[in-house]
């Protein structure tokens, strides 16, 4: 079927390509704060999201309308707590990019939160699945590696097949691929010690929480998948008092460990 669809998907796929706008990453600074409602809380909670063109916010102005400051007013307001949030990606990044030289050090303060986000690249490029379960499988261990203390959150691969910058049958034919991608990253999470963190199909039925591209999210689209973040890496939010706040530099209690696996969803 997909040799009989070969030419079509060519055409479409170059079409798209001509006809998509370019958007540039998100501006301003790189690291930012966020300050909680309950200060008594001890130090600030750290998350670094780390990846490909979501990472860095194309589609959005700026890195605090974008992910990394969205989830971290998310994380505040879950946690009770002040965020600290910074940001390492490039634009256009695949997994062994990101494997290569987009990890930070373990220097300075730790992270008590990674998010990666890693695939579209691959999947557009065509990664042979065998590869990305190679590529995916070295990524967490390297994340659990480097910050053994810290949550790695692994984003799900969007819902391609419900993009509207793609015509089917290309949106049909990538977002399948991008299904089985995100089948293989479920797995590699769960057995490296990390959080999959499947993406809400239903956000692609929202035009505004596209931008200009169809491809990226916006600035709502953004924060709406902040929310599902914030909400895979610590299902119940903190108590405003008592014995669940945050001793120094730990989480409160009533939140999960890190690489805490929620519920599988159904494929």
């Amino acid at each position: 079927m997909l040799l009989f669809l070969a030419p079509v998907l060519v055409v479409q796929a170059w079409r798209t390509v001509r006809r998509t706008p370019r958007l540039d990453p998100a501006t301003g600074d790189e690291q930012g704060f966020v300050a909680g409602a309950d200060p008594g809380r001890g130090p600030a909670f750290r998350v670094v999201v780390i990846g490909e063109s979501t990472a860095v916010g194309v589609g959005a102005s700026r890195h605090a309308e974008a992910l990394p400051g969205f989830l971290a007013e998310e994380l505040g307001e879950r946690l009770r707590r002040s965020v600290a949030w910074s940001v390492s990606g490039r634009n256009g990044a695949t997994a062994r990019r990101i494997i290569g030289g987009l990890v930070p050090p373990a220097n300075g303060s730790a992270p008590n939160l990674v998010v990666v986000t890693a695939g579209i690249n691959d999947l557009l490029r065509r990664r042979p699945l065998r590869r990305w379960a190679a590529d995916v499988t070295e990524l967490v261990a390297l994340l659990r590696g480097r910050f053994p203390e810290a949550t790695v959150l692994v984003a799900g691969m969007p819902p391609v097949h419900r993009f509207p910058a793609l015509p089917r049958p290309l949106r049909s034919v990538l977002g399948a691929r991008a299904r089985a991608m995100d089948r293989i990253t479920r797995d590699a999470a769960e057995a490296g010690g990390a959080v999959h963190a499947p993406m809400d199909e239903t956000m692609a039925r929202d035009p505004r929480l596209f931008a200009a591209d169809g491809f990226h999210p916006s600035a709502a689209g953004y924060r709406a998948w902040a929310r599902d973040l914030a909400r895979a890496a610590f299902p119940a939010p903190a108590p405003a008092t008592g014995p669940g706040a945050a001793g120094p530099g730990e989480p409160p209690q009533d939140t999960p460990p890190a690489g805490a696996v929620p519920p599988r969803t159904a494929d």
